[in-house]
């Protein structure tokens, strides 16, 4: 079983096909996997491999780890372009997350004052007001996406809530006034004897309808990059998503395709 790709806290830098050069930040356990989402495409693996033993990090290991980290990289004349909150989870769910936020931006302003702070978030937590309010402090505030239209979204993110629908995450993202970019997967393939394409003209008008009530700042399209936990996914070609973001260019949307 494909198992979680991140055995630390602190990892990197790692150049990122869609920030540049990245130090990535792990916010859930170094030995298990802890989501709201269990999305077939994601190349931590599945939520089934279970939370491991180590728990999540304190704000103080964090804090740590990143102040040796940063300095190290100064000291060595490195470069940076960004800090990215990724990892084996949803970053968010951090109990301490706004806290966290804000000793980043602090340490990144001490060492690498011209670096970005970036943040991977699946929306499931974008409504909650101390989540929000760390999301808008970051220079990118990333927000998935995946699909508008239920039996897609249900499908290719399996949610962990029952509750959690995508009229209820287009709801909460439209809190941010635009201050975010909407991160979408192009993907069609197959899972437990059910299809799913969200390349379809039927999802893109979904998403298109979506993304003008949200008013984001850009719309960043991609597709499969790493290796998935479920093999029958199709990774949908630079030139169609180019199609697909032309589409959405011509409604006046900001789009990024990163292939």
């Amino acid at each position: 079983m494909q198992t979680v790709l991140f055995h630390s806290t602190i990892y990197g830098p790692i150049h990122s096909r869609r920030l540049g050069m990245s130090l990535g930040i792990n916010l859930m356990p170094n030995d298990g996997k802890i989501c709201s989402f269990d999305c077939l495409y994601c190349e931590a693996g599945f939520n089934a491999q279970g939370a491991g033993k180590d728990g999540v990090p304190t704000r103080d290991t964090v804090k740590k780890q990143l102040r040796r980290k940063l300095e190290e990289m100064k000291n060595e004349g490195q470069t940076l372009d960004v800090i990215t909150f990724s990892g084996n989870g949803e970053p968010t769910l951090h109990p301490e997350f706004k806290k966290i936020v804000d000793d980043v931006l602090r340490l990144r302003t001490e060492f690498f004052p011209n670096a970005k702070v970036s943040v991977l978030s699946n929306s499931t937590m974008a409504g909650k007001a101390s989540v929000a309010e760390a999301l808008l402090k970051v220079d990118n505030n990333i927000l998935k996406l995946d699909s508008a239209i239920p039996r897609t979204f249900i499908t290719l993110n399996r949610p962990v809530s029952s509750n959690c629908i995508p009229e209820g995450v287009i709801a909460d993202l439209k809190i941010f006034s635009g201050q975010c970019v909407v991160q979408t997967i192009m993907i069609r393939g197959e899972y437990e004897g059910k299809r799913f394409d969200n390349t379809t003209d039927e999802e893109l008008d979904a998403l298109l309808r979506a993304y003008l009530e949200i008013n984001p700042k850009e719309v960043m399209l991609y597709s499969i990059d790493r290796k998935t936990p479920v093999d029958n996914l199709e990774k949908v070609s630079k030139e169609e998503m180019e199609k697909i973001a032309q589409r959405f260019r011509d409604a006046g949307l900001t789009v990024k395709v990163n292939a």
